[in-house]
């Protein structure tokens, strides 16, 4: 990617060419910083964050070099199970079966996306929610015609937010959601087993899983928050290079400096600048971003996720302590001088009857 005069060059290919000359680098572990249309570019070794996919940036130095380590399997598939013959000594478990744990908005879906255009091949996005059904033993079934529908396709399967169908099995099977739930991970188990296409199980809740995908799971990737550098990126990559009319007061370093986000907060953000600007009184050809409607964008970004966070059993629990437990101070108070006061009763009336009977 460097041109005979030393500068850096970004060919221009398209088509079946592009997706070709693509492949072939991966294949032979080159990095790729030609960007064709909706394929994908791999970044530099210098100078540069992550990787994008279209006009958007997956960043996170320290799971690069494993998703480019991860392309390099699929794209060699062929080479070791077919021309090297590990195929026939290794008949089941051969799927490239891949997990991207991290927290929301990292670029786990992303990078999905980015392994299935490298691969010129559909992505199959599995929820849960899709596959659940109210009627006993179908919720397998579905599971199956999942990886059926896979191999027939030749997509890539991933399943997002993968702990919901893969969590822990469990020991006791007194009741029959707990029999289903265990056989759904006893399909998926199977039917990973005989599979010989890509999956990628994406979540933020890895300790759920059962720890037979340990076994099962090829590569393990762990999509942590971005650093400062990776979210000035992240900034810049939102806005298009030449249509986003930006103020001359945006600085995405200061905003990037302010705010440890993710990505996906990032991208919220935005969204909301956009419409706020998009918002106020004049014409549209006047109208343009500025630094203060990312900030207050960004800020009630970050004033959703405290809300999230916040339980109205923790208010309910907070108001019952503060309204009730004097209440409850009281009435102990009470009880107490009342068993004291029996107490006393009933030893001056034995003491009265003894002298009685003297």
């Amino acid at each position: 990617c460097v041109a005979e005069d030393g500068r850096h060059r970004r060919p221009q290919l398209v088509g079946d060419e592009a997706q070709e000359l693509v492949l072939d680098r991966v294949r032979r572990g080159e990095r790729v910083c030609g960007r064709p249309q909706g394929l994908l570019r791999l970044a530099p070794q210098n100078g540069d964050a992550g990787f994008v996919i279209g006009d958007a940036h997956v960043h996170n130095e320290p799971a690069r070099e494993p998703r480019d380590q991860a392309l390099v399997q699929v794209t060699s598939y062929d080479l070791i199970f077919n021309r090297w013959g590990l195929g026939e000594r290794h008949p089941t478990g051969v799927a490239l079966a891949f997990n991207f744990a991290g927290p929301s908005g990292t670029g786990k879906t992303i990078c999905a996306e980015a392994i299935a255009h490298a691969l010129g091949r559909r992505l199959l996005i599995v929820r849960y929610a899709e596959l659940e059904s109210m009627w006993m033993g179908e919720t397998p079934k579905n599971v199956a015609s999942v990886f059926r529908l896979a191999r027939e396709q030749r997509a890539v399967l991933f399943f997002d937010e993968a702990d919901a169908i893969a969590s822990r099995r469990s020991a006791s099977v007194e009741h029959g959601f707990q029999r289903e739930g265990n056989l759904i991970v006893n399909v998926l188990l199977q039917e990973l087993e005989s599979f010989r296409g890509v999956v990628i199980f994406a979540t933020n809740m890895a300790a759920n899983f059962d720890p037979a995908f340990e076994r099962r799971i090829r590569t393990h990737v762990l999509f942590e928050m971005p650093g400062t550098d990776e979210r000035e990126q992240i900034w810049r990559v939102q806005m298009h290079p030449t249509q986003t009319p930006l103020a001359p007061d945006v600085d995405f370093r200061a905003l990037a400096e302010q705010y440890e986000v993710s990505g996906g907060d990032i991208r919220n953000a935005v969204l909301k600048a956009a419409l706020a600007a998009a918002a106020e009184p004049g014409r549209d050809a006047s109208k343009a971003i500025h630094q203060r409607h990312l900030d207050e964008g960004m800020r009630d970004v970050i004033s959703g996720k405290r809300v999230m966070r916040q339980s109205l059993f923790d208010a309910q629990e907070s108001t019952i302590r503060h309204k009730v437990a004097p209440r409850f101070t009281l009435a102990g108070a009470a009880a107490a001088a009342a068993f004291v006061i029996s107490i006393t009763a009933l030893v001056i009336a034995f003491w009265a009857l003894r002298a009685l009977t003297q």
